[in-house]
């Protein structure tokens, strides 16, 4: 196996062995960054994205680096899915999750004069309503772990207004307000709930807000 970042006894607060967790959109950008990071810090992590072939060439990659890292193809914007998804995590993780990345996130950037129906339905579907359900699919076995945490990779567009991103942006606002709510009816049952809001990051994402912002 690869060799974990911990370096010292001290750092052994750090340590992720034993600990189970699912990143959404792990293949590519930030989301790839999550799963190799909880990796290497001994968590067994388990991706999900829209493509086999990326699915593949990801875990072969980490399976050089010695990770324990497994993954399966979801189109988060189908519920069906999400749902078969979350079955393949449980049976995998053995009925138990300990953390829940919803990374996955998607743009349309247009004037808001120009969004059509279709758009706010995938926008808000992709990065909003799959958070919300992923949450619910997951809370039993979060629960069922005795130590859960939910991390939403929210944006800074979430609280601050930018050109060309009024739906993502409105997307992402629900998701820090969900953020809030989670972690106040959940605490209860040890689970936390954060949501981190990045500027901009160069990702596949970003290239492609900033190819419409140039045109």
């Amino acid at each position: 196996m690869a060799e974990t970042k911990l370096s010292s006894f001290k750092d052994e607060r750090w340590s992720l062995h034993g600990m189970t967790a699912l990143v959404t959109g792990g293949t590519r950008g930030i989301g790839y960054a999550i799963a190799e990071e909880l990796a290497e810090f001994g968590a067994s992590v388990h991706i999900c994205a829209r493509k086999q072939e990326d699915v593949d060439k990801c875990l072969e990659e980490w399976k050089r680096k010695g990770f324990r890292i497994t993954g399966s193809v979801c189109d988060v914007l189908s519920r069906d899915q999400r749902q078969n998804l979350m079955k393949n995590v449980a049976s995998i993780f053995n009925g138990k999750l300990n953390i829940l990345i919803n990374n996955v996130g998607t743009s349309i950037p247009k004037n808001l004069i120009d969004y059509t129906a279709e758009d706010v339905s995938t926008i808000m579907g992709t990065n909003f309503e799959s958070c919300y359900h992923l949450c619910q699919l997951a809370y039993p076995l979060l629960k069922a772990s005795g130590y859960g945490s939910i991390v939403f990779i929210s944006s800074i567009a979430g609280l601050k207004a930018f050109p060309l991103s009024s739906i993502y942006a409105s997307s992402k606002g629900a998701m820090n307000q969900f953020t809030k709510n989670v972690a106040l009816e959940w605490a209860k049952d040890n689970i936390r709930a954060n949501a981190v809001a990045p500027g901009p990051i160069k990702t596949v994402l970003l290239d492609s807000f900033m190819v419409c912002m140039l045109c």
